[in-house]
């Protein structure tokens, strides 16, 4: 099922501007939900607009299943996130979004688009060869190389499909429009359940059901009361695509496009968001140096030869402990005037975890010294 024809009858170009105008465009929602045909829909007939032009980037096909690895594809942080070394999943998709602000800089300069001069470069192929096969590159283009853009005659959409199902992986791309002030906006599909499980069923290479029954417990869905910056966003009930759909999405494409995110704006909202991503975060990397250090603790005792019941003991002790601690971040206890306020993904700060490491040592020595 696609768009109706009458998609490409709607009126003509939006606007006019001296640079090339650039709308990113986000498809979210659960697997199975339609987000792909909708897609492939848009970029068969945005072009037929008068002016307008448009590219998909499906993160299905931009990032390899083996990023995954064995565990449920995409279904949530995960405890190693806390790591450094980043799970594969995770850095093939801040990759890509370096591929996208990469391919941002040369149609806004005029400058040739170039890879990656570090790790990253075979990602930066599958991501060069999707915008040569919708004839984003010109005759210039390499694959991995260097490369010319084809010309743009007017707005471009650049169509991001993927799950985007926490609200901090949509606020990403949205820092990226407002970084260069760019045009932003979310198409959420919101199928129930039931029929994406149906639908996941008759795939050639299906997610797993837990995969998908985890995303819809934990799918946070834009909420324009809480987040301003998701103003720009429309929930589409169903892939009938009634008239009146098509009408909504052309008109929110449009309207999109004629306020672009400004780069300076000021928005207690938005430093709000910043705030909780940065505290999410940041929470998260602080419960993954407790667990190393109550495995370290444990090690620690072990070696001691502590008596099972007592090492037993310890365990339940030490994860109590963790439990607490990071209770107490979760409620700001003196956490907000630690964390960062101006990067989402800043791991905490060293005398936070290092605080609990000192008391897991009391507890660990408490056993010991008996």
């Amino acid at each position: 099922a696609g768009l109706p024809c009458t998609l490409a009858a709607a009126e003509g170009p939006v606007g006019g501007g001296g640079r090339c105008r650039v709308c990113l465009c986000l498809l979210c929602g659960l697997p199975a939900a339609g987000k792909s045909t909708l897609g492939r829909a848009l970029r068969r007939r945005l072009p037929r607009r008068p002016g307008w032009a448009c590219a998909l980037f499906s993160y299905d096909q931009l990032i390899p299943p083996e990023a995954f690895g064995p565990g449920q594809p995409g279904a949530g942080p995960r405890p190693e996130e806390a790591s450094p070394l980043l799970p594969p999943w995770k850095r093939s998709r801040r990759e890509l979004l370096q591929c996208l602000e990469r391919l941002l800089r040369a149609l806004l300069t005029g400058e040739p688009l170039s890879g990656p001069s570090g790790g990253g470069q075979a990602g930066w192929e599958r991501f060069l060869a999707c915008c040569r096969r919708q004839e984003l590159l010109g005759p210039g283009g390499g694959i991995g190389g260097a490369g010319t853009l084809a010309a743009t005659a007017g707005p471009l959409y650049l169509i991001l499909d993927d799950n985007f199902y926490y609200q901090s992986m949509r606020y990403e791309v949205y820092q990226l429009a407002r970084k260069y002030s760019l045009s932003f906006c979310q198409l959420f599909l919101d199928c129930p359940l039931e029929c994406c499980l149906q639908r996941n069923c008759l795939r050639s290479h299906p997610v797993p059901d837990q995969t998908i029954c985890l995303m819809a417990r934990k799918i946070e869905m834009p909420d324009v009361k809480k987040n301003a910056w998701e103003r720009n966003s429309l929930v589409l009930k169903s892939l009938d695509c009634a008239l009146e759909d098509e009408y909504r999405i052309i008109s929110l494409l449009a309207t999109a496009l004629e306020n672009p995110v400004k780069q300076n704006e000021e928005n207690p909202e938005e430093k709000e968001a910043d705030r909780a991503i940065c505290a999410v975060s940041a929470i998260h990397q602080a419960d993954g140096a407790c667990r190393r250090i109550v495995s370290q603790a444990m090690k620690d005792a072990k070696d001691k030869n502590l008596p099972p019941s007592e090492m037993k003991s310890l365990a339940e002790e030490l994860n109590k402990l963790k439990a607490e601690f990071l209770e107490d971040l979760r409620r700001g206890n003196n956490w907000k005037n630690q964390i960062c306020t101006e990067k989402p993904h800043s791991a905490p700060p060293a005398g936070v975890t290092s605080a609990f490491q000192q008391e897991a040592i009391n507890v660990v020595n408490k056993y010991i010294l008996k």
